[in-house]
């Protein structure tokens, strides 16, 4: 499966030297093999019940990024309590972090989508189709923890609009130019995750959902029926989700848990690698 690399890797970086464009691991696979992901060139969607472990695949996800070199973070949760323990690390990476403020938010997108217009314009000029490491560009990731929010609990009907337009756009182009999107979400509903946005999401991550229409709403229709279905998952087992890649099926897979003593731990030490100048962070206008 493309999704989850299953083959052991020859080597396996480790920060400050650890990049974006490496595969990313996330945990294990039904069989006990380690899985990864390619994050750079794939956008991912996460999501599932309440308590299913969701913050748990996005702590591992953030947790690797802001150890390489060549990350910008831009981190939206409006429940501070999962993407703002990296509130420090981010100011200090040059990112950004926004809570519960959708103008906030529909700011800083309106901003992407400029600096992701320049980046295909580079590209264009350069006769090219997509980034490489060897172009030392900064992987700007952009995280938001409960699409739901911003799309349909607060603000006007307008600015929930644009908010679900702009982040369409982001997913649709964003992964060539080296911004990928990893959007949560506890609602898998059509309102939430409309077909024509959850099918540019190159990752699906469905963890426990209360019912098989959830659950094909992340994966794809028909994958319930087919066998896999994420109302199955064990609820005492948080943490176990099925993975889709593009043109695979799904797999389960369980996500590497870190405690919130361990995030704490690199929170401090990504804060510290980078204001001591072993990393050097660009703002997101770069």
């Amino acid at each position: 499966m493309r999704a989850a690399l299953s083959e052991p890797l020859a080597t396996i970086p480790v920060a400050p030297s650890m990049s974006m464009f490496d595969p990313v691991f996330i945990g294990i696979d039904e069989f006990g093999h380690p899985a990864y992901l390619d994050l750079v060139y794939h956008n991912l969607l996460d999501a599932g019940e309440p308590g299913g472990g969701k913050s748990v695949l996005i702590q591992n996800l953030v947790g690797h990024a802001f150890l390489c070199h060549d990350f910008t973070p831009v981190l939206l949760d409006p429940k501070w309590v999962e993407l703002g323990m990296w509130m420090e690390a981010a100011e200090a990476a040059g990112g950004v972090f926004i809570g519960p403020d959708i103008e906030a938010g529909l700011r800083v997108l309106r901003r992407l989508q400029k600096v992701m217009d320049r980046r295909y314009s580079w590209l264009v000029a350069h006769g090219r189709r997509k980034f490489l490491p060897s172009d030392l560009i900064k992987v700007i990731g952009i995280f938001i923890d409960e699409l739901a929010y911003y799309t349909a609990t607060t603000g006007t009907p307008e600015q929930q609009k644009e908010f679900i337009a702009l982040v369409r756009d982001l997913v649709a182009r964003g992964r060539a130019c080296a911004m990928p999107v990893i959007a949560a979400t506890q609602r898998p509903s059509v309102d939430i995750i409309p077909t024509s946005l959850r099918d540019l999401f190159g990752y699906r991550a469905a963890f426990r959902c209360t019912t098989p229409n959830s659950s094909d709403i992340i994966l794809g229709h028909g994958w319930a029926s087919a066998g896999f279905n994420a109302q199955t998952i064990n609820p005492t087992t948080p943490g176990v989700f099925y993975l889709i890649a593009e043109g695979g099926i799904p797999e389960l897979v369980k996500a590497a848990y870190l405690s919130d003593e361990q995030i704490h731990q690199l929170v401090d030490y990504v804060t510290w690698i980078r204001r001591t100048g072993e990393s050097h962070p660009v703002s997101l206008a770069a």
